[in-house]
């Protein structure tokens, strides 16, 4: 196992949160937002083990795999209508003309498979250097999974003596199914970060979001250890 030591790309050590192996105090439900989350780390370690046998040879088939356990997921289109920020808000669209309000409508379903795809294979590349380290789910407090929020909290051991914190911020699509929102870890907000990314973009490409979407790549983040 590669040793996690000084400021680690943020979609590496991601690796490490999913590729762990999971130790809950308690058995959650599958259909909860902590016991999906579980559910779903399994699945993907499962998929990283089962690569080691292919994946030289066919990276892609790796990254069909993760990409298929990640999507039910991830709610990709939120997550990139945040990080587009005030340039895909409600009140920007409503003030658009409808030729502007298409134009838009197509630059975020752009986006979002843009993100769906950069961010699910900088993670995939990630896992590939990790496994076997301790991931403790946090048991949600009393009537959490009930809610239409949840915070899903980990803590995962490695090679410092206090855990890394991470938090995945889940909610409720419109049929009541449990979407993954957002991550932070270490108090690093992955929307945040993308958001500032976007933004900084849209000024370099005076505010042209056509070149923005063209030329978007995935920052990679670095977390204190």
């Amino acid at each position: 196992m590669a040793v996690v030591t000084g400021r680690r790309a943020l979609g590496v050590l991601w690796g490490v949160l999913l590729c762990a192996s999971v130790v809950r105090a308690m058995p959650l439900p599958a259909e909860s937002a902590h016991g999906l989350v579980g559910e779903t780390t399994q699945r993907v370690l499962e998929a990283v083990q089962a690569a080691d046998d292919y994946v030289d040879e066919d990276p892609e088939r790796y990254y069909d795999q993760i990409q298929d356990i990640l999507d039910p997921l991830i709610d990709y289109r939120g997550f990139a209508r945040s990080v587009m920020g005030p340039y895909a808000s409600s009140k920007r669209y409503r003030a658009l003309d409808e030729s502007g309000r298409a134009q838009l409508r197509d630059q975020l379903d752009r986006f979002t498979e843009v993100m769906r795809l950069s961010l699910v294979r900088t993670y995939s590349k990630g896992l590939l250097a990790f496994g076997g380290s301790r991931i403790e789910i946090v048991p949600p407090d009393e009537g959490e999974d009930n809610d239409a929020r949840a915070s899903v909290r980990q803590h995962v051991y490695a090679e410092r003596a206090e855990p890394y914190v991470v938090l995945y911020q889940m909610g409720r699509d419109g049929e009541g199914e449990w979407k993954l929102r957002n991550v932070i870890i270490e108090n690093v907000n992955l929307g945040e970060i993308y958001r500032d990314q976007f933004q900084a973009s849209a000024r370099e490409y005076a505010g042209n979001l056509d070149d923005v979407i063209a030329n978007w790549t995935t920052a990679t983040v670095d977390v204190d250890s």
